[in-house]
């Protein structure tokens, strides 16, 4: 390895490419890769030009957010909570060993005495941040650090981490900044309650440095550029304001850096939640695999702001660290940094314990000697201060109020720093009243939706044009090459030997072949369960339409000051059991958005109350995604959280929330539900506890069969482990109001044929897995629910009594059924009807009678608000 980043195979740009390259930077010009690999090796004149153009660029967006001629700081401590990790970067002093941190006096990870010391030092001199920063799993690669964290009752590292951001912010008022290193999807769910911002250096996405013996990050698993990229990308769906950034000068190609840059300009075009970028200069350190290393030039740091500036636009927040720039301060403004990041008058720099950090007079100095006046801001940036939900949790909104400027979004220079409770509304749930439309399920069938789109329409979901050529290559048919009549004798021989291959040739079939393929599908449904139409006796319940997940199909969500948002109150939600109850219900299925003032408890609420009004009364409630909400909030295990919520009531989950078990898929649909492996987590967890859930798969948007095959794949894999799926329930995609199609990605919904065939494949391929297959009268209809009972379906799902999702995205069959209507639909396609339970097993004949009374029909619909 030698100095800085290495020249390119074709060496040093060409005069004629360096003023190409100029002159777009100048221009305002949109830079390519290999322009900004050229610029990236300005030097003398050419670099003063680029410079020049960058700091236009930076003052233009300041002007914009109204923060002109300033330059930003956090007032900070900075607190390494372990020492201890599993990678072995070569160029790392903050990582050390067990032997080390006991020679020295010091435990596996600090006490929480010993941060909150820290912490309250820091608040005495006025500092509003924490930074916590430790090293990558250490428990995964340290028996020692295993043993302190169960020592202390702590299931991982990152419980510590969100133990000890809690105690910080009741007993101290700093804000947590949060760098755990690499997190998971959960990670963040689990931490975004107790920090308002977090962050982790990309450093490089060059994934030679990390895959070569000898390279600066050989033998680290986490400085791996694609599982880095996924940790950003997490917390955009995660709404959490993040900051990441480059280390330069650690080997890599100037293209290598480049690229870098336009990679972390992909995930914050893609979600807008990259807070900051900092550019880092290596700096070499003894007793280090790269001490022999010469550290990056200042021309080279420069230069590379100066491209990032360019590339990240005026929008972007740039920040180079102020005690690895051997007071350079003027030429770093000049190439466009908005910010000098953390700066502490309590504690040291611990991962650059050779270079203090300037005095706060000094650093005001040398800004205002650019030209710039310095001013404090918290560890997160005031455009999401501003910005609020879903970026900054309820649960924080107090810690920020008392330490930010609600004018500006920066700090407050003389605000008291002092601890606040840190509030779990565990108090139990308590609905708001409704300011907005609360008539919803009643006249959503005759006047329809306010509007067709929420307010935040262009914020909320992400960059529509980034995901528009995300979505492109995924949604290009696959050439299908199988031989469909060998497939259909496959299927009907014996369909559980059938190939990918054969498979996807019947998921493609149409005409004479769609036929016979429903006609062996529709054989088997008769040897299965013969020839009875199940339905239930059921009420949906949505409790709430509040979210801010972000989901991009979905129609449903509201903001809380949307004019169609509503929440109901436990009594409410109780009343509509109650009467379903009366009308012969067996079950009421429950699920709502993901409200951000929602306590994690709420959902035990919920089912108690409808349990304690109606004791008979199954409950069937709450998605994977409302488990994961419930058991981050709680602070439990999902395990836990859904033995707790059983006690509570709860007899089975629906399986929602899976659209296509497929992250290819799962990214463009929805900005932050949860992905694939989480899902399954959930799943199989509550099938292990003896909760059952159904299974479900919506198609028709952005989707191709192969995916489709994969999802059958995946459902057919659980049960086989569970056997916890009561059925599978296909979901045809309602396409009028979903923001994804509004927005010129997803197809139309499926057509007759996609219906035809997925009903039929999934009979065909869950078989005898999963033995019944459930079709939706709600979003086909009912002649399209009847030709799918003579495609492989048995199953007609429930009554529903109100329904709002499928009506609110667009679907035209209305709200409700009564059992006279589904018996309609089975005698349609020549087969009778007979009710069922939740987990299809036998009605009591005084629900039956209940039931046939009144048509399973309810008298009058309550309101949604008192």
């Amino acid at each position: 390895m030698t100095n800085s980043a290495q020249p390119d195979e074709a060496g040093r740009p060409t005069a004629n490419a360096m003023r190409r390259a100029l002159r777009r930077a100048r221009d305002g010009v949109a830079l390519d890769v290999t322009e900004a690999a050229v610029l990236l090796q300005a030097r003398g004149e050419d670099l003063d030009d680029l410079t020049a153009s960058a700091a236009r660029v930076r003052d233009a967006g300041l002007e914009a957010a109204g923060r002109a001629g300033v330059i930003t700081y956090s007032k900070s401590v900075f607190i390494p909570l372990t020492r201890l990790c599993r990678d072995k970067c070569h160029y790392c002093t903050f990582a050390t060993v067990p032997g080390k941190l006991r020679r020295d006096g010091h435990g596996m990870f600090m006490s929480p005495d010993e941060v909150l010391d820290i912490a309250r030092r820091g608040a005495e001199l006025g500092c509003k941040e924490a930074l916590i920063t430790l090293g990558d799993k250490p428990e995964d690669r340290w028996p020692e650090a295993r043993e302190w964290l169960e020592a202390e009752g702590y299931d991982d590292t990152i419980a510590y981490v969100r133990a000890i951001s809690i105690r910080i912010l009741e007993e101290t008022g700093l804000l947590p900044h949060l760098n755990p290193g690499v997190m998971t999807w959960t990670d963040f769910q689990r931490l975004k309650p107790v920090a308002p911002s977090m962050g982790m250096m990309l450093e490089t996405t060059a994934e030679r440095l990390w895959s070569e013996p000898g390279q600066p990050h050989y033998g680290s698993p986490d400085k791996e550029p694609a599982v880095r990229l996924r940790v950003l990308e997490d917390a955009g769906r995660s709404s959490v304001p993040f900051t990441s950034g480059l280390l330069i000068g650690i080997g890599e190609t100037y293209e290598e850096r480049a690229d870098s840059l336009f990679a972390l300009r992909r995930v914050a075009r893609s979600y807008h939640g990259i807070q900051e970028l900092i550019i880092q200069n290596f700096r070499a350190k003894p007793d280090t695999a790269m001490r022999g290393m010469p550290d990056a030039e200042i021309d080279d740091l420069v230069a590379t702001i100066a491209v990032a500036r360019h590339i990240m636009g005026p929008a972007g927040n740039i920040q180079a660290p102020p005690n690895l720039i051997a007071g350079e301060y003027e030429r770093l403004i000049g190439a466009g940094i908005d910010d000098w990041g953390g700066v502490s008058p309590v504690t040291i720099d611990h991962v650059n314990p050779e270079k203090p950090w300037p005095k706060l007079d000094e650093l005001a100095e040398r800004s205002a000697a650019a030209g710039f006046t310095l001013a404090e801001r918290l560890c997160v940036y005031p455009e999401f201060v501003r910005r609020g939900e879903p970026w900054l949790d309820p649960r924080l909104l107090p810690h920020l109020r008392a330490l930010a400027d609600p004018e500006t979004g920066l700090a407050l220079p003389d605000a008291t720093v002092e601890g606040h409770p840190w509030q779990e509304p565990d108090e139990g749930y308590v609905a708001t009243k409704s300011s907005g439309r609360t008539d919803l399920h009643r006249t959503i069938d005759t006047e329809g939706r306010t509007a067709d789109r929420r307010e935040d329409f262009d914020e909320v979901y992400g960059d529509w044009a980034a995901l528009r050529e995300q979505a492109a290559p995924g949604m290009v048919p696959s050439r299908i090459d199988g031989d469909v009549r060998s497939a259909l004798a496959q299927a009907a021989d014996d369909p559980t030997q059938l190939t990918d291959d054969e498979a996807l040739a019947l998921l493609h079939a149409d005409g004479p072949a769609l036929d016979a393929l429903c006609g062996i599908a529709d054989d088997i449904r008769k040897t299965v369960n013969g020839d009875d139409v199940t339905y239930i006796v059921t009420r949906n319940i949505n409790f709430t339409n509040v979210c801010y997940t972000g989901c991009r199909f979905c129609a449903f969500a509201q903001r809380r000051t949307d004019a169609d948002a509503y929440t109901l109150s436990l009594d409410q939600v109780a009343d509509r059991a109650a009467q379903a109850w009366d009308v012969g219900a067996v079950e009421v299925c429950m699920q709502g958005g993901i409200h951000p003032d929602l306590p994690g408890t709420a959902y035990f609420d919920i089912a108690r109350a409808v349990k304690e009004r109606v004791p008979g009364m199954h409950v069937h409630a709450f998605s994977p995604m409302e488990v994961v909400n419930g058991a981050t909030r709680t602070g439990l295990s999902i395990r836990e959280w859904l033995g707790a919520a059983k006690e509570a009531g709860l007899g089975s989950i629906p399986g929602t929330a899976a659209e296509i078990l497929d992250d290819e898929v799962r990214w463009i649909l929805t900005k932050g539900k949860l992905p694939t492996a989480t899902w399954i987590e959930v799943v199989k967890t509550a099938h292990e506890l003896g909760i059952r859930s159904s299974s479900t798969m919506m198609y028709g948007h952005v989707d191709q069969p192969r995916h489709w095959l994969g999802h059958f794949r995946t459902l057919a894999a659980i049960q086989q482990e569970t056997g916890g799926f009561t059925e599978f329930v296909t979901l045809p995609f309602i396409h009028t109001n979903a923001p994804v199609y509004l927005a010129g990605i997803a197809r139309p919904g499926p057509t007759t044929r996609d219906n035809r065939a997925v009903t039929a494949m999934a009979r065909v391929l869950l078989h005898p897995h999963i033995p019944n297959i459930q079709t939706s009268w709600v979003k086909l209809g009912q002649e399209g629910a009847a030709e799918m009972l003579r495609s492989g379906a048995n199953d007609l799902g429930g009554t529903l009594m109100e329904e709002t999702i499928s009506r609110m995205a667009g679907s035209s069959y209305g709200s409700y059924r009564s059992v006279a209507d589904l018996v309609a639909i089975a005698e349609a396609a020549g087969r009778p009807a007979k009710p069922r339970t939740t987990l299809y097993g036998e009605v009591p004949e005084e629900r039956q009678r209940a039931a046939a009374a009144s048509d399973g029909h309810l008298p009058e619909l309550l309101p949604l608000a008192d």
